[in-house]
Formats: structure tokens, sequence, C-alpha cells
């Protein structure tokens, strides 16, 4: 079973194992910038979309730029269970704010249809959990 993409993207791809069993688990988010538009990509999640979801409960482990690809942006994000990861996303993709003022700026910026979400679990041994 898929795991069903944020409301206000059409289209990306999602590679997803859903178990309800697994406690902690990740998103590596990759995306595609429009050519030019990194810095401004960049600056929009760090002042924008990074702190609006954090307020509602994401956590954020980090965001990364390719060095040689610039057009590249990839960010991850934890999650204690699916249950959070649910709740956090109707709290975050459902709510005005984003719907109103966020998404329409990401269209800008972002080649939505390239998107690619991974869900991940740590391994026993991963230094990340």
């Amino acid at each position: 079973m898929g795991l069903a993409a944020p409301k206000w993207s059409n289209h990306c791809t999602v590679h997803a194992n859903k178990r309800e069993d697994v406690a902690m688990l990740f998103e590596l988010r990759q995306y595609r910038v429009y050519p030019g538009q990194r810095d401004r990509w960049v600056k929009f999640m760090e002042e924008v979309i990074i702190p609006f979801q954090v307020s509602k409960g994401m956590v954020v482990v980090g965001s990364f730029v390719a060095d040689e690809d610039p057009d590249a942006y990839v960010w991850i994000r934890r999650f204690e269970n699916e249950d959070e990861r649910e709740q956090l996303y109707e709290a975050v993709y459902e709510s005005d704010h984003w719907k109103n003022e966020i998404a329409p700026r990401v269209s800008e910026m972002l080649d939505r249809p390239q998107m690619v979400i991974t869900r991940l679990q740590p391994t026993p041994r991963s230094v990340i959990h």
C-alpha cells in the first residue's frame, strides 16, 4: 500500500512500504527546482516552510543541496510513528495558511512532478533514530 501524496501535490512519486508496527520513520524528500530557482527555494524553505512545519510539530532532520546538481534539493523529516505522520500531514497540508499562502508560492519554484518521497526506517545500528 503506498503513501498518499500531500494534498497540494497532484504529481509525485512515493516509494513506501506502509508498516503500522514500525515505531520510528523518516521521509527522504527529493525535489527538483526550476533552473535558477535553487537559492530562492532554499530561502523559502528555511524562512517559511520549515518554520511553519516545525510550528505544527514536524521534526526536520536536515535540509540539503547537491554540490554537482544546481536544481536538486533534499530534506528529511522524522516521525514517531504512522499515526503521528498522518496527524502532522493534516495539521500542515490541510491548514488554511498552507493552502492559501504557502502552496501557491511552491509552484513558482518547484517542479512537483519530479518529487520523489521515500519512507525510510532506521536499521538497528543507525546513528539516526
